[in-house]
């Protein structure tokens, strides 16, 4: 959604396709709104807001005027402005949002704890908590030290959500914020203006879309589409000022014929014609790589009724009056957006054979489209906080409580960034399970998506699906509409960790990210229990769960799993855990012999005469065992072989054949070798790896030869490499996949029969 990044190419491209039968250079680009003349006085802000809430406290009003003015003094913006003058110009825009007085009075308020000598305790004792909490969350984070641009963006829009998730009024506040200061970016330095510019694309105009605030949104966009790119935004603009010149007739036509007819058939409607913004046009253009010309629902027109009735009414008589555009109509009263958007929408070929587009509402809903959440009049007695107010009427508000709730889960800045940013750019779906709840979801959504939707046990054990009754596989993209069913299975208690690049939504991706690191956690946390439990049996000491809670504080640790995963992950002993239940057990410690005879007496002292058997060892399944172990990187390690494994902290286990010289490195540190032995389950043969050098004669066909070899003994190949060490012969490194040690001895032997090997050899990692 990031439309400005694009090549100087693709967007002179763009330009000139637009700029189509244009003569002579562009025209600067025009303001959207300018600021205003001169400084709003107390008088102008009190009658302001006495307008529409007559109950107003004036006395309250004037008092944060003075303070907020003199705490500023003779501080002065980039434009030579007092300073005072944006505060004000904040306080100004919330007015027309109707809000009440705290947020009146906050705004006024909102940098002086940032950029003056007042404190919040001062706030508080002049102006009450409830307003000096809004303030302080609005102060900005200036010392956080964060190692990117994108992580400070994401700090701070963390700090931001968390204080709207306790008063929303916050997020209200801090939108009339950028919104004043995108109306005086130009005396910004370039640097800064088009950085202001693109974060205000980027977070602010979709969080004011999601919370259903529309026109704010549009005039943010707009704003951020002049500073980005601005020969765009002069050549769109120019473009839609003729065209609504040339069309001001039949504008004027449609709205007259719209209204008569409904008049005709007893409804009173307020009918009136709109444009469609520039960063609205442009945006289309990109995404559909259209000209202007081709554009055909520049102009929308808004037929606002009394009561739900008279607009399914009314749209019966526009399609009885006019031709429909198939597939054009939406009802979204039936079923509103998450910002709580209702309104129909339909197209149809009124006069002059043009597209009209409609959006038939009430005169609530209309209110609510162009101001969202603050159309809800906080303002009033008896209604409860604004908190409180919107959790009983606002779905946009709910949205806001989920993607707070996904803060507790992101393990980094960025990844909140990633996953808040894939929430507020996306328009919906909507679909339904077999019960016929509705669940919303962003477009392009997919049924993992919908799954952790539902629940997140749901998408934890989610196998396959059926959409309209039909199977079909997780990743497929949702319509409006479709009925989807998953199947889940209790035997899948966490997802593939590849679900993460599939799913869409920020819900699902840090559900499954969760459930991935739980899974992980789980792992580490049952090898370790394994370790100890057989240092326990070889010491012959007892081992319980509820004595190892007694001695948690002695091992620092909070939990009894804590312990266990720090003992798998390598970044505790298991003696440490004996020692912390009882102090006066003694590790066993090998002599200071040579390093190959001290693994040799290690063995041989504690392993009965067959040491695969060892009831003190580990046992390692295969590659997709339920441990977190790994096999020797440079040549695995199959049943057959005798094996130990390396403890790597942080990483889990290591297991190398016996005769690996790898096992040098480790001489040094016996505490992190480890006994372990093969349970590997005939009746389900698992597969391991194995690494073999073979030297091929140089010719045509020899390379298939040996595959062919390897795919016949039920061999599978997992990766190749070649090297030329002469004209004659190539040296092939193969990583394969056995059963065990007898399977990868047929494959070599089959291998050395063929006459184009001149040599096999099994690689000891």
């Amino acid at each position: 959604m990031a439309y400005w990044r694009r090549s100087s190419r693709q967007m002179q491209a763009a330009a000139d396709s637009a700029a189509v039968a244009l003569p002579g250079p562009a025209p600067a680009a025009k303001p959207v709104r300018a600021p205003r003349s001169r400084m709003m006085r107390q008088y102008d802000l009190v009658d302001r807001v006495r307008a529409y809430n007559p109950d107003t406290n004036e006395d309250l009003l004037n008092r944060a005027y003075v303070y907020a003015m003199k705490a500023h003094g003779a501080q002065t913006r980039a434009s030579g402005d007092p300073y005072f003058s944006h505060p004000l110009e904040v306080a100004a825009i919330l007015t027309d949002l109707k809000l009440d007085d705290a947020t009146i009075v906050a705004a006024l308020l909102h940098d002086t704890i940032e950029d003056t000598e007042a404190t919040r305790a001062e706030i508080d004792s002049v102006f009450g908590p409830e307003i000096g909490a809004l303030v302080e969350g609005l102060t900005k984070l200036k010392r956080l030290e964060l190692v990117s641009r994108e992580a400070k963006q994401a700090e701070n829009l963390r700090k931001l959500l968390l204080a709207i998730s306790d008063d929303v009024r916050v997020l209200l506040i801090k939108l009339a914020d950028r919104l004043h200061n995108m109306r005086t970016l130009e005396f910004v330095a370039p640097a800064a203006r088009r950085r202001i510019a693109e974060e205000t694309l980027d977070i602010y105009a979709p969080l004011a879309g999601r919370m259903g605030m529309q026109e704010m949104r549009e005039e943010l966009e707009d704003l951020s589409f002049r500073t980005i790119d601005p020969e765009a935004y002069a050549v769109v603009t120019q473009r839609l000022d003729a065209l609504e010149d040339r069309n001001r007739n039949l504008i004027g036509e449609i709205e007259s014929q719209l209204t008569k007819n409904l008049e005709k058939n007893g409804m009173a409607a307020h009918v009136y014609g709109r444009r469609k913004r520039p960063f609205s046009i442009w945006t289309k253009m990109e995404r559909k790589s259209i000209g202007f010309e081709q554009l055909s629902d520049i102009f929308g027109f808004r037929v606002v009724l009394d009561n739900v009735e008279s607009c399914y009414r009314a749209l019966g008589v526009v399609h009885t009056t006019w031709p429909v555009v198939p597939g054009r109509f939406k009802d979204y009263i039936s079923t509103p957006k998450q910002n709580d958007y209702r309104s129909i929408h339909t197209t149809v070929i009124g006069p002059g054979k043009q597209r009209v587009e409609l959006q038939i509402r009430t005169e609530d809903m209309d209110r609510i489209a162009e101001y969202g959440i603050a159309a809800h009049a906080f303002y009033k007695d008896g209604v409860g906080s604004p908190t409180e107010v919107l959790n009983r009427e606002s779905k946009a508000f709910a949205w806001l409580r989920r993607t707070v709730d996904v803060l507790s889960e992101s393990a980094n800045p960025e990844e909140f960034l990633e996953h808040t940013k894939l929430e507020l750019f996306h328009d919906q779906v909507f679909c339904f399970t077999p019960k016929g709840k509705l669940i919303a979801l962003p477009r392009q959504a997919n049924v993992i998506d919908f799954a952790y939707a539902v629940h997140t046990d749901v998408g934890n054990s989610a196998v396959g699906c059926k959409i309209n009754g039909k199977f079909a596989p997780l990743s497929s993209e949702l319509q409006n509409g479709d009925e989807v069913e998953v199947l889940t299975s209790a035997a899948q208690s966490a997802p593939p960790t590849a679900w993460e690049s599939l799913a869409r939504t920020g819900k699902a991706r840090a559900a499954i990210r969760r459930a991935t690191r739980t899974a992980v956690r789980d792992q580490y946390a049952g090898l370790g229990r394994r370790i100890v439990e057989r240092l326990f049996a070889r010491a012959k000491i007892e081992y319980a769960d509820d004595k190892l809670k007694g001695a948690l504080p002695r091992l620092a640790r909070a939990s009894i799993d804590d312990v266990m995963a720090s003992v798998g992950r390598g970044e505790m002993r298991a003696s440490d855990v004996a020692r912390a239940m009882y102090p006066d057990y003694k590790e066993e410690r090998v002599g200071r012999f040579g390093a190959k005879r001290s693994l040799a007496v290690k063995l041989r002292l504690k392993s009965p005469p067959d040491p695969s058997r060892s009831p003190s060892a580990i046992p390692i399944r295969g590659i997709n065992s339920d441990l977190p172990v790994k096999f020797a990187p440079n040549g695995g390690a199959v049943p057959g072989d005798r094996i130990v494994g390396i403890v790597t902290p942080g990483e889990g286990i290591t297991i190398y054949p016996i005769q690996s010289p790898a096992l040098k490195d480790f001489e040094e540190q016996p505490e992190r070798w480890l006994d372990v032995r093969w349970d590997v389950d005939e009746s389900t043969p698992q597969r391991f790896p194995a690494r073999i050098l073979v030297d091929n004669v140089n010719e045509p066909g020899s390379l298939a030869q040996v595959a062919t070899v390897i795919a016949e003994h039920d061999g599978n190949i997992d990766n190749i490499s070649m090297s030329r060490r002469s004209p004659d012969f190539t040296e092939l490194t193969i990583d394969l996949e056995v059963y065990d040690l007898k399977h990868l001895s047929a494959i070599i032997a089959q291998l050395r029969a063929k006459a184009v090997v001149a040599r096999v050899e099994r690689v000891n990692g």
